[in-house]
């Protein structure tokens, strides 16, 4: 069973009702909540729920366990002694059913929104004839993708999961569900993404929404990912191409003055794609976790191993280190505080995005394909862009062959850590990559675990990532429970 907080949507309307912002999409309100029996009835009334799953991706824990969930298992952060030891659990490889960190009631809950939207809102066609085809297909759209991104998470977190395409109202109406494999899910995801791309927009006329909504750029990048996932390489390649020949978007400066501030500090880049839009009225949660008694900080070799310097210039650096990722004077995850190398925001200042996809990441994601289809020296060519623009040093270029696929994975796979340290990435890049061709490449998750699982920890911990059904998490011990034995634990949790 799928376990949604009994009438979700009220929980929708709340969101709606309570926030506020200065950009002119997420200013449309409803007046009663979207639960009412005569809701669906105008189209004012179907920009408010669309509105709505916007708000519900910031208002909701979501980034904070896309962070988690993409960083906890990886040797880039360290975990405080702020954390509880549910963190400790996850970290170390002792996850049980009964830690909370396996329950996905965050994304079955965004999904059932989406699902709301995707059932509900081509009612109003036939009752408000201001609703024109296109504007209702644009809507569909948007939630498609929403639905399609949560659904990417949960294969990629649990592996096989539930797939619930119908609106759930309440507790009473919800039925138990079996888990589908997870290449169903993902089939599911890109059928989502490709009955999505040519509803929604290319432009919304405003550079706030067309980087806080979903565009047609960010339905490609969505399927460039989830096709990664599948090993289909030249359709992953193609949606990045997508993206590349529209010419909308271009790498920021890699000028340390301006790198942070023009791509975190302020957002909504020449670079950005789709990044939750955190403002003043609605701060991130970043400042919590990474300053305020922080939960997470920067791993102990991250700057030394990863970026590295060069010690006989101080002025030749990888932008994206020191007081770029992070701080080494302080060891704090940096880029979610910072207006520039020099100055970190306030509390009141804590509206970084969250950045879902941005151009490096298409750039990237094609090397990877590229890398897939053999075509190893157009990948480097890649990577290589992408170096550049950070200035990463020169001790840090692995300098494969163009022929050696392997060699180019391990490239890609570091590059990806230094391009995009703590966007919650790390986990389902090593795993993606490692889990090619039977886990050809296991050692990309076993070298990980080697670099920061403690000495007493270490054998015990690459015993249990040996077992390829430890990579996925188990299902909350309360789903086994409410299904009636319909939903079953994952193997490696037992039943």
């Amino acid at each position: 069973m799928i376990h949604i907080f009994k009438k979700t949507i009220p929980a929708l309307a709340l969101a709606l009702l309570s926030f506020s912002s200065c950009d002119k999409w997420l200013e449309l309100k409803p007046q009663e909540g979207v639960v009412a029996e005569d809701y669906w009835n105008t189209k004012e009334q179907v920009r408010a729920a669309v509105n709505g799953l916007y708000i519900s991706l910031i208002t909701s824990p979501l980034t904070r366990e896309l962070f988690m969930h993409g960083e906890i298992r990886t040797d880039m952060v360290e975990i405080s002694t702020f954390a509880s030891q549910s963190y400790e659990e996850y970290r170390f490889a002792n996850m049980l059913p009964t830690n909370s960190f396996s329950n996905w009631g965050t994304f079955y809950r965004i999904i059932n929104y989406c699902n709301n939207v995707i059932e509900n809102a081509p009612v109003v066609k036939e009752v408000d004839p201001t609703l024109r085809q296109e504007e209702l297909d644009a809507y569909i759209g948007e939630a498609l993708a929403i639905r399609a991104w949560m659904y990417l998470n949960l294969a990629r977190i649990w592996g096989d999961v539930p797939i619930k395409l119908d609106y759930t109202a309440s507790d009473e109406d919800l039925m138990s569900a079996a888990k589908s494999p997870q290449s169903e899910v993902l089939k599911a995801v890109v059928a989502d993404l490709v009955r999505a791309e040519p509803m929604v927009l290319e432009t919304f006329g405003s550079t706030a929404a067309d980087k806080g909504k979903v565009t047609r750029y960010t339905v490609n990048a969505l399927l460039a990912d989830a096709y990664l996932w599948q090993d289909e390489y030249q359709k992953a390649a193609d949606a990045c191409d997508k993206i590349i020949d529209a010419e909308v978007f271009e790498l920021v400066s890699g000028d340390p003055s301006t790198w942070i501030n023009e791509l975190f500090g302020q957002g909504n880049s020449v670079e950005g794609i789709f990044e939750l839009q955190y403002d003043r009225q609605q701060l991130n949660p970043f400042y919590a976790l990474f300053r305020q008694n922080p939960l997470y900080t920067a791993g102990a070799n991250v700057y030394e191993d990863l970026y590295q310097f060069d010690a006989t210039d101080p002025e030749n650096f990888d932008v994206r280190g020191d007081r770029g990722a992070l701080s080494t004077a302080t060891n704090m995850i940096y880029k979610y505080h910072a207006f520039s190398r020099t100055q970190t925001k306030s509390l009141e200042d804590s509206y970084t995005h969250w950045i879902v996809y941005r151009y490096a990441d298409v750039l990237l994601m094609k090397a990877e394909a590229l890398n897939g289809l053999n075509r190893g020296q157009e990948a480097l060519d890649l990577i290589y862009l992408i170096r550049e623009r950070g200035n990463a040093m020169l001790g840090t270029d692995l300098n494969p062959d163009a022929d050696d696929q392997q060699g180019i994975t391990a490239f890609i796979v570091e590059e990806r850590a230094r391009e995009f340290a703590y966007e919650g990435k790390r986990w389902f890049d090593v795993l993606r990559n490692a889990r090619r061709n039977n886990y050809q490449y296991m050692d990309l998750i076993t070298n990980m675990i080697v670099n920061y699982a403690p000495a007493d920890r270490q054998q015990a911990m690459l015993g249990k990532y040996r077992d390829v059904d430890s990579h996925y998490l188990p299902i909350y011990y309360i789903e086994i429970q409410r299904s009636g034995g319909v939903l079953t634990q994952n193997p490696f949790y037992g039943n």
